[in-house]
């Protein structure tokens, strides 16, 4: 299973990205859990709703690698090493694309 992220500018698609759902406890310590997996729970509709939320939570995991390294995939799938490089391209695509529409698919 996994989480679907695109950012959608009127009808087109301008991002779209996936990850294991794996990574949803990584996502909780970091506090981008509802940014990322919940976003309307959150009242997360524009993609500048989350900027703050993602470099916050990006910053703390960069700070404190091997505090997230911790909450690794025993499996491989969903780790530290591949979360950390997907976030930093979905920061970069909400701000390239601040008043894109975020959905999701989990």
């Amino acid at each position: 299973m996994s989480l679907s992220v695109s950012l959608y500018v009127g009808e087109e698609c301008v991002y779209d990205a996936n990850i294991t759902h794996n990574l949803n406890k990584m996502a909780d310590k970091a506090g981008i859990y509802y940014a990322l997996w919940r976003p309307e729970e959150g009242g997360f509709i524009k993609a500048f709703d989350i900027i703050e939320i993602l470099e916050n939570g990006i910053e703390d995991m960069k700070q404190r690698p091997e505090f997230y390294k911790m909450f690794d995939s025993e499996n491989g799938w969903g780790t530290y090493k591949d979360f950390l490089p997907w976030l930093e391209k979905y920061l970069n695509a909400c701000k390239n694309y601040p008043l894109s529409e975020i959905y999701v698919s989990r």
